[in-house]
């Protein structure tokens, strides 16, 4: 379908609740949704673009065509959604890696060499038992780890006891972390007692392990098997440890959730902070890329997600924000958990400092695994999508003017390489055959010398920019456009403009089209340090050459010319570079002859012993 004829579909749905899918022109399913109407909602698609994030245009661009199921209420619309996400898994809604929340450990009892593993839920019938549910994934992992170390059994992955006597001991058992049940000689009655006391330590059992291993181990002793008793003292030592480590390893389903929001420059974090009698007992952290969804979206979808395949729930979950559609959500929860949930949302007190605790973490998770270069590289890419540019731009090179008069007024070119000041390769010019202070004159000096050295292919000036940024107004880009037009180059280019605090605002089109930045932090402060280390450099170079044609600079060290005859020359010829360019006869009409001639020889042998001084060059 054309997008007229996805448009005018979707202005003809009725205003109803439901679900609506989009399709590729594979008919495969890129996004699943629900409305409270389907008009006003699927129409919002193919309206007002420029108004969507980067990831929803991205998706319109893909639609070939749509479906829509129409349902009776808002809360069938969203048990509908959840369940055609969980069958298409659209690469453009918010999807968790793997189902996570409160597992279960699984032990198979039916094999004549049993296993622990890791469950999402209980499995009625499959011969299987079930411990749990525990706070998180990692701390159920880190419980099975613990018993199988204390109590030496397999995790090697080999099949009991078809693997026996095929080969050596791993490692495990050269480490004495298995007593190496790949060897034909261990009997079947030492694995299956290792696993009943691993089965009562599950049931909070520990006393018993602890009383029959202390038995045993004094039993060996008496017995002089010295060796045994040893072996034996080590596990009870481990047992007991992980007996200290009760509330953990026993730390069933929490009674409390509490979830942290961070929306970073490439990632977005939720982290779950499990909460059993008022007890910290585990936490899941799960990331999403960052789409511009709001955090209601994914907040939404996080709940519906994480906790849609869980057999129970906690009774509580405390939110960051309030959530559109909380009603549907504490119903559809309440109904896969089996009993009541409340979704909360402090407002002060204990539990908002949980929510901060939780944000918190979630944000320090996201920092961690997101690196330098990510997040320069989606800065770059907002800002491509900001200016509408077809790539993110590779070389930046931004441009300002100082002055203080018709003298020394200079201009500086920064360059930007892969989002990073390369100040190699900075270059500050010397306007030249300027009566009085022009800006766009000498902005225009600028970018036609810069540019006639790239037509000439000066390799001090590096490869050709993908993107202009002047600091300056409309007029300096309009200016910046006509040099580019006569050197036949199609480059982008904005204007830097500043807010009544000298802080970066806006990028301006040389038309006048002001593009706001201030919304996005990142990109935001990204201009700014542009715009700031353009105008540091400028002005650091200007101050440079004005320190050098200041009135004592050159005069003071003429014999003859004190203070007053100084201030006579400066004032009759403006400039040092005038007094340099006069002749005798000027410089006596000014100051007596002894003076004149001592001046117009110590410029004279100035030109004669130095080279003529190049226009341009590094800012240095």
């Amino acid at each position: 379908m054309t997008f007229e004829e996805l448009k005018e579909k979707a202005h003809s749905l009725p205003l109803k609740p439901g679900v609506y899918l989009m399709m590729d022109k594979d008919s495969t399913v890129i996004y699943v949704g629900k409305a409270k109407a389907l008009k006003n909602r699927v129409s919002q698609y193919f309206q007002d673009q420029l108004s969507h994030t980067e990831k929803t245009r991205a998706m319109v661009s893909q639609i070939d065509h749509f479906d829509t199921i129409v349902a009776a209420s808002e809360f069938e619309a969203l048990v509908l959604e959840n369940s055609l996400i969980k069958r298409h898994m659209p690469r453009y809604n918010i999807l968790l890696k793997d189902s996570k929340g409160y597992p279960f450990i699984r032990l198979t009892v039916k094999e004549r060499y049993p296993k622990f593993s890791l469950a999402n839920r209980e499995k009625l019938g499959d011969g299987a038992r079930y411990f749990g549910p525990f706070g998180g994934r990692r701390d159920s992992q880190n419980i099975i780890d613990a018993l199988c170390i204390a109590l030496k059994l397999p995790t090697c992955g080999k099949t009991f006891p078809r693997d026996q006597g095929k080969a050596r001991p791993c490692l495990n058992f050269h480490m004495d972390q298995c007593d190496g049940y790949c060897r034909a000689e261990l009997p079947q009655s030492q694995h299956q007692q290792a696993m009943d006391q691993a089965v009562r330590i599950l049931e909070g059992r520990f006393g018993e392990v602890e009383r029959e291993l202390t038995a045993q181990m004094e039993q060996a002793a008496e017995n002089l098997e010295f060796e045994k008793a040893a072996a034996l003292r080590d596990r009870l030592k481990a047992i007991t440890l992980l007996g200290k480590r009760q509330k953990v390893v026993s730390g069933l389903m929490a009674d409390r959730d509490v979830l942290g929001l961070y929306i970073g420059q490439v990632r977005t974090a939720v982290a779950v902070l499990h909460f059993r009698s008022g007890e910290l007992s585990g936490r899941e952290v799960e990331f999403f890329p960052t789409g511009g969804e709001s955090g209601q979206e994914i907040l939404s979808a996080f709940l519906l997600q994480y906790y849609g395949p869980r057999g129970r729930l906690p009774r509580q979950v405390y939110l960051p924000e309030p959530l559109e559609g909380e009603e549907e959500l504490i119903r559809f929860l309440s109904r896969e958990g089996q009993e009541k949930v409340e979704l909360l949302t402090p407002k002060r007190g204990a539990k908002l400092e949980l929510v901060r605790m939780a944000q918190e973490n979630a944000r320090e998770e996201c920092e961690r695994v997101t690196t330098k270069e990510e997040r320069t590289a989606k800065i770059l890419t907002l800002l491509a999508e900001k200016l509408e540019l077809a790539a993110p731009p590779k070389r930046i090179e931004a441009y300002d003017i100082s002055n203080t008069g018709a003298s020394d007024i200079v201009s500086a070119m920064t360059v930007f390489q892969d989002g990073k000041p390369r100040r190699g390769a900075y270059r500050c010019f010397r306007i030249r055959g300027l009566e009085t202070p022009d800006d766009y004159a000498s902005m225009e000096q600028t970018l036609r010398r810069r540019f006639q050295r790239d037509k000439d292919a000066d390799e001090n000036f590096g490869r050709r920019p993908d993107l202009l940024l002047i600091d300056g107004g409309d007029t300096h880009a309009a200016v910046a456009q006509r040099v580019l037009a006569d050197f036949a180059l199609d480059i982008p280019v904005f204007v830097m403009v500043k807010d009544d605090l000298h802080r970066t605002r806006a990028l301006v089109t040389p038309q006048g089209r002001e593009i706001g930045i201030q919304a996005q932090p990142a990109l935001f402060a990204f201009i700014g340090q542009i715009q700031e280390e353009t105008h540091r450099t400028a002005v650091g170079f200007h101050h440079k050459r004005h320190s050098k044609s200041t009135l004592g600079s050159s005069l003071e060290k003429i014999p003859g010319v004190g203070e007053q005859r100084r201030k006579a020359l400066l004032k009759h010829f403006g400039s040092m570079k005038a007094i340099r360019a006069a002749s005798l006869d000027e410089l006596e009409q000014v100051i007596p002859k002894n003076a004149a001639q001592a001046v117009y020889q110590q410029f004279r042998g100035e030109a004669q012993a130095s080279p003529a001084k190049k226009e341009e060059g590094p800012c240095a």
